[in-house]
């Protein structure tokens, strides 16, 4: 006998809906998220499981799911994860209660119809918790250098954003104040702040470093001119597993770099890119094309550095960009499908690819 438990997650409580296969069991129960409560619902769970029912869980993707998750595995329940994004019954719902989603949740488990979601590995969830510190703390310096340049304005004194990223410069700045007796008081803590939180910049990277030291995955995104040790930790925290992509295409639209379709009959329009899945990844690809923009004593000749150079001038800067790290996420999906490492006579044009791999190939041998 199959039991579908169909279970509503909050941050303080979950409505538990219990659905029995033959229809004698349909209850509905409220848990508290804390110790006590998550112990009385693991018995509740063996309780049934003890007795020989196939007891399954369903559950939406939420910020403590993974945590919920584990404590339900440990007593030997398979979870389903639901795919939020698809399960639009819930989302969507005319009347939406806790107990009416538990209950179509268990429903739709019962009949195999849950649109299930992946969690990532405890490994990339940890990368992904190190670099979203690390994006906090920079963010935080970038508020504070922002204020302390409009305070050295308000006081007459020019200097460019980029000047306030040295430590020197800063200490300089506020010793000229100190001298002119220009409130260097209350600008000293603004440059102690930045300081403290440039110091815990470096920390974090530290920490990110040593977790991915020997990682196969960074060490080949690397290999990509114009990405270092956080664009390539990123994406390879926020892909985890790049064999759950079946195409390039299919990664693309999980970074969410496609554009919007809608195809009617005969008629067909493509809108903005969706933005659909992490942002972190997104920003990556990005920031990879960026880093192979600036080095163009490298990546001059490659095909995606030509058509970026060639649409820039049709489409301006920010489409292209966008449009250039579409074509970037099928050069990763390839490099990581195949474990390869980055291959610039690949980005090549076709024709000094072709001259090269001949004269490769009557080079006598060593």
């Amino acid at each position: 006998m199959k039991m579908s438990v169909g279970v509503d997650l909050h941050k303080g409580q979950f409505t538990v809906y219990w659905r029995s296969e033959d229809g004698t069991i349909g209850k509905f129960e409220r848990y508290a998220t804390i110790e006590s409560f998550y112990r009385l619902f693991e018995r509740n769970l063996r309780h049934f499981v003890d007795r020989g029912w196939q007891v399954r869980v369903g559950v939406e993707s939420t910020g403590n799911t993974r945590y919920f998750k584990r404590r339900v595995e440990g007593v030997g329940v398979p979870v389903v994860v639901i795919n939020t994004l698809k399960f639009k019954v819930v989302n969507e719902s005319v009347k939406k209660t806790d107990r009416r989603d538990a209950a179509t949740i268990a429903e739709f488990l019962e009949k195999g119809m849950l649109p299930e979601a992946r969690l990532c590995s405890p490994e990339s969830e940890e990368l992904r918790r190190l670099i979203r510190t690390r994006t906090v703390l920079v963010r935080s310096a970038v508020a504070v250098k922002n204020q302390l340049h409009g305070f050295l304005l308000s006081m007459g004194i020019e200097r460019s954003r980029g000047s306030l990223q040295s430590k020197k410069e800063r200490r300089r700045v506020l010793s000229v104040l100190v001298e002119q007796g220009l409130a260097g008081y209350a600008v000293e803590p603004l440059v102690e702040t930045i300081d403290r939180l440039e110091e815990q910049v470096k920390s974090v990277e530290k920490v990110l470093a040593e977790k991915v030291a020997g990682d196969r995955v960074v060490e080949l995104l690397k290999t990509i001119p114009g990405a270092g040790l956080i664009t390539a930790s990123t994406i390879r925290a926020y892909t985890d597993e790049i064999g759950k992509f079946v195409s390039y295409k299919q990664y693309a639209a999980y970074a969410g770099l496609v554009p919007w379709v809608h195809s009617s009959n005969t008629t067909e329009r493509y809108g903005n890119i969706t933005k659909r899945g992490p942002c972190e990844l997104r920003t990556a690809l990005v920031q990879v094309v960026l880093g192979m923009v600036r080095n163009k004593r490298i990546t001059g000749g490659y095909r995606i550095m030509t058509r970026y150079a060639s649409m820039k001038r049709q489409k301006g800067s920010g489409k292209t960009i966008i449009a250039t790290a579409r074509k970037l996420s099928k050069v990763v999906w390839y490099m990581l499908q195949k474990n390869e490492p980055f291959d610039p006579t690949r980005m090549n044009d076709p024709k000094v690819r072709r001259i090269a791999l001949e004269m490769r190939a009557v080079e006598p041998a060593a």
